[in-house]
């Protein structure tokens, strides 16, 4: 990319009669916006300029198709500030303002973190450079300003104060694809300029010629939103003594010629149209289950904002439209959770563990939503990751949450790239989660796993229950088979817990419920929740046992059944045969 412009001769026309930075794209749609045929070239260096690779403005469309979903472009820039809280940054502000030009909204992004001097601002808008390589910031190729910020706007201006070895700076800098595309450029042309304001007014900082500082301000002021001077300044203010202020503007249509992101519907949210309106066709049957956090994430950043991020701030809050927006994770509500340890194979990271906190969804079982929560360094990649084929109800309502730092993400971050560590951790998932509802299937609601219940007579000790002793009783010990992992979270009095099984089991068909819909009432207070699951369990078994059990006495009545009428048959047949003997010697 270029930074000084001295030499650039402006292209365009006034054919419209309107000034430059009024006319936009003639296509305002992102996935078309890269449609357009290259003039032609001159590759001519100019004198005593050395050859070097150009970037064609068409590179930054293709460049941020990466991003398929606005709302990971959004994440992207959160990161920036979020990685500032190494350098007191203790907000970010997200909103909607309008361009002074033509009054068109625009999306801004506000830190008060450490700011960029004018190195770090070229850096910023230039293509792979990335300061970011230590464990607790996400970033690391370079990249996800640009691909952002053009996957929202055709164009974006940066302000951003800082004070650094002894010297307070401003810069400012305009990447717009509008002006690069209306002036025929084919390399990328970014105008930046530089104030030195350590002595309380804002001095020029030149790095060429002051004709050079000139030509930089007025290609900022003739295709950015702000026409003087003056108005460019003001935007310092709400920085304050240093942080970074981020403008992005001429925001792209769908296919209907509206705005992708819509401010309208909600004013404390940013919504996404297309998949709103997507979701508003369902069925009313599936109108509960898109009302999940699962579904509304994909629409609403308030959603998607709160789950971004794993561990919950201290001293840094994410404002959405001038609101706070509350961190969510899904683990502090899942029921009967189950921590489960994970030790990657990875030469990397050879001390590595990986806890996955499970457990059913608190709409369980009414909900077929199920799924992992993956996080790397603290930031979710993957929303929900369903790990099991689509139609096996196995596993409906169980969620998961985990931070996977052996793996690494994909550049648009909303996903992991494809490896053997990749493959290993999805097969240990679906395992987890196939054991998880083994265990732990009957406490919603759905029938106990057979195979669990035979693998529990085997390896249990107490005796099975017999016919005449009653199946509601009141436990004062845990059984004496092995400690099953089947911990859970479940509220009510540590003094008296009750169970009502009518609402936490369903008895398979058949079997005489009368006595099982009785509570079960634990009056030892020492028992925790694993000493009742283990009993739970027991009931099941004992339940097992007596479908067993009825299941022969009916073979036993259906073969007596067909005695008793076999026997009638042959006492119809003798008495038949008697009978007719008595009339014969009668006519004798």
């Amino acid at each position: 990319m270029q930074h000084n412009n001295s030499n650039l001769v402006d292209n365009s026309n006034e054919e419209d009669g309107r000034p430059q930075a009024d006319r936009r794209l003639e296509n305002r749609s992102f996935w078309k916006a890269g449609a357009f045929d290259i003039g032609p070239t001159k590759w001519n260096p100019s004198q005593g300029e050395l050859e070097h690779a150009r970037v064609h403005p068409k590179f930054l469309h293709s460049n941020a198709t990466s991003h398929k979903w606005a709302f990971g472009a959004i994440a992207e820039l959160l990161d920036n500030a979020v990685d500032e809280i190494n350098n007191g940054a203790t907000f970010v502000k997200v909103d909607r303002i309008y361009s002074k030009r033509d009054n068109s909204p625009a999306l801004l992004f506000l830190d008060d973190g450490g700011g960029m001097n004018p190195e770090g601002l070229r850096k910023c808008m230039s293509l792979g450079y990335s300061t970011k390589k230590t464990n607790d910031t996400i970033g690391q190729y370079g990249n996800g300003f640009k691909t952002s910020t053009m996957r929202l706007g055709a164009d974006v201006i940066v302000f951003s104060r800082t004070y650094q070895k002894g010297q307070a700076t401003q810069s400012v800098g305009l990447l717009s694809y509008t002006f690069l595309r209306r002036t025929g450029q084919d390399d990328v042309i970014v105008p930046m300029i530089d104030f030195d304001i350590s002595k309380h007014w804002a001095e020029p900082i030149l790095y060429g010629t002051k004709d050079d500082w000139d030509n930089n301000l007025k290609l900022i002021l003739e295709w950015s939103p702000f026409a003087s001077r003056d108005d460019l300044l003001q935007q310092f203010e709400d920085i304050g003594s240093h942080g970074t202020k981020v403008m992005i503007y001429n925001l792209w249509l769908n296919d209907e010629g509206i705005y992708e992101l819509n401010f309208d519907e909600d004013d404390e949210d940013i919504k996404l149209r297309d998949e709103a309106a997507r979701l508003a066709k369902i069925s009313k049957k599936m109108a509960d289950t898109q009302a999940h956090v699962s579904y509304r994430l994909l629409h609403s950043l308030r959603v998607y904002a709160s789950m971004l991020y794993l561990r919950k701030f201290t001293n840094f809050t994410i404002f959405l439209r001038g609101k706070p927006v509350e961190q969510f994770n899904i683990a502090d509500e899942l029921k009967y959770r189950k921590v489960v340890t994970y030790r990657p194979q990875s030469s990397s990271m050879k001390e590595a563990v990986v806890e996955t906190t499970l457990g059913f969804i608190k709409e369980a079982p009414a909900l077929g939503v199920t799924g992992f929560n993956v996080y790397h360094k603290n930031r979710l990649i993957r929303p929900f990751w369903k790990v099991t084929a689509d139609g096996n109800s196995k596993g409906y309502g169980i969620v998961g949450v985990l931070e996977a730092n052996f793996i690494e993400p994909a550049h648009d971050k909303q996903d992991f790239e494809r490896s053997s560590l990749f493959s290993r951790l999805e097969t240990k998932l679906k395992q987890m989660q196939m054991d998880y509802w083994k265990r732990h299937c009957h406490f919603v609601g759905h029938q106990p796993d057979k195979q669990f219940l035979r693998e529990m007579q085997k390896t249990s000790t107490e005796p099975l229950q017999t016919e005449d002793e009653p199946l509601n009783q009141t436990f004062s010990g845990h059984a004496a088979n092995p400690r099953l992992d089947l911990s859970g979270s479940q509220t009510g009095s540590r003094d008296r817990t009750v169970f009502n099984d009518r609402s936490m089991v369903r008895a398979p068909p058949g079997f005489n419920t009368v006595s099982l819909n009785k509570e079960v009432v634990c009056s030892d207070n020492s028992r925790d929740i694993d000493q009742i699951c283990d009993e739970n369990v027991q009931l099941f078994m004992r339940c097992e046992q007596y479908m067993q059990r009825e299941k022969e006495l009916r073979t036993t009545v259906e073969d007596l059944e067909k005695q008793v009428a076999e026997t009638k048959r042959k006492s119809v047949e003798l008495s038949s045969r008697i009978e007719l003997l008595r009339r014969k010697k009668l006519v004798r």
